[in-house]
């Protein structure tokens, strides 16, 4: 296996932890404001990219590393490729990119809420 099979298959791990992170973030977040507020920044930067079509530089990094190792790098983004292609074929990629939103849009609702029953000894 090549350096660059390698550095592909470390860069979709690490992609993979990303997208865990963005979903799974606010379970760790509780009394933690540094914590706190990266996962905020993550969900925002989530959003962002998902909204205005940007590729994210893992993806970019990625395609990269695949070039380089010889195999044909996807042309979509991370989500519609692996997402779409392997665990939801018949899905439409705007229901997939509007259905990520919407999720980070309710995480982000959960520490709205969080911040509106905040109590000044736990923190949110």
């Amino acid at each position: 296996m090549s350096v660059y099979r390698i550095l592909a298959l470390a860069t979709l791990v690490l992609h993979l932890v990303w997208l865990v992170w963005v979903l799974c973030g606010w379970l760790a977040t509780r009394g933690r404001p540094v914590l706190r507020w990266l996962h905020i920044g993550s969900l925002v930067y989530g959003i962002l990219i998902s909204v205005a079509g940007w590729l994210c530089p893992l993806t970019h990094a990625e395609q990269y590393f695949r070039r380089r190792a010889g195999v044909a790098p996807y042309e979509q983004s991370f989500l519609e490729h692996y997402l779409e292609t392997v665990v939801y074929p018949d899905v439409p990629p705007a229901l997939l990119l509007w259905g990520g939103v919407l999720v980070c849009v309710g995480i982000l609702g959960v520490y709205i809420a969080r911040f509106r029953r905040r109590d000044s000894r736990e923190g949110w």
